[in-house]
């Protein structure tokens, strides 16, 4: 059971976009929380609207109807106490390693001396794995690194809330993997409270406080499920029981939303 104050909240949240054939409904209706420092996957078919909802949080979008807020406040744009992570990486192929993490913290509310933006570059190369690569250019870089890059520039302005969409999804498994485990370690030391969007049902029972399992387009929720295994984690979770278990019924769930998703194809097209 989730314990804690609410720091997002999702309240009968409805998105619909213009299209040639009048309005089409992305989200409809959706409730739900995510507390202090809790970490929330939320998981669908393609296309359901589950990055749209993430979107609105980061502040890129408004909702059609409905609220979502931080903190109880309605959220008016982006801001510094969000960081947003993207499969594409988001880093500046123009500057090196450090020069990217220290970005940030040349901007605005984040804007930081040179002493401290060095302690804090030092610090994240360090906890990335990064610290040989300072002076390197992201081209120069795997993407397995590319991506530890993109979670050090995030943290290094201290945001309160992550972000991220499918940040691990253009990875290998074995890297995958790797940088699941840096994510836990990072947050176990950091603290922060995490929305995650991803379509690997592994990776949100690895990671997740709680699943949030979206239906087709229009995205509601099909079901809110607690992942009832502690923290740390280790690699040794995916070959229990307990996990093939609850893998199953995750899988099972967002397959019949992929039937669905298919059926409205036909529909469509017929």
């Amino acid at each position: 059971m989730t314990t804690g104050r609410v720091r997002i909240a999702f309240d009968r949240l409805s998105v619909s976009f213009p299209t040639a054939r009048g309005r089409m409904l992305v989200v409809d209706d959706v409730s739900y929380a995510i507390h202090d420092r809790e970490f929330v996957s939320v998981i669908g078919p393609s296309g359901c609207g589950k990055t749209t909802t993430m979107n609105i949080v980061a502040g890129f979008m408004q909702p059609s109807s409905g609220a979502v807020t931080l903190d109880g406040k309605p959220i008016a744009g982006p801001g510094p106490d969000r960081g947003v992570i993207f499969q594409e990486y988001g880093i500046f192929p123009w500057l090196t390693v450090k020069q990217n993490i220290a970005f940030g913290l040349t901007l605005g509310a984040n804007r930081q001396g040179a002493a401290v933006r060095e302690e804090v570059c030092q610090r994240y190369m360090r906890l990335m794995g990064l610290s040989d690569f300072a002076d390197a250019w992201p081209r120069m870089l795997s993407g397995g690194m590319r991506q530890r890059l993109a979670l050090a520039r995030a943290y290094a302005v201290k945001p309160q809330f992550l972000l991220m969409d499918e940040p691990f999804g253009a990875l290998d498994a074995q890297t995958r993997s790797a940088m699941q485990d840096l994510l836990l370690q990072v947050l176990a030391a950091e603290g922060k409270t995490v929305m995650l969007i991803t379509h690997s049902v592994e990776e949100a029972i690895y990671l997740s406080n709680r699943i949030v399992v979206m239906t087709a387009r229009p995205t509601r929720i099909r079901e809110i499920i607690d992942v009832p295994f502690a923290y740390p984690r280790t690699d040794a979770l995916h070959e229990s029981k307990e996990f093939g278990e609850l893998r199953s019924h995750v899988r099972d769930l967002v397959m019949q939303e992929y039937a669905v998703q298919a059926k409205q194809s036909e529909n469509v097209s017929g």
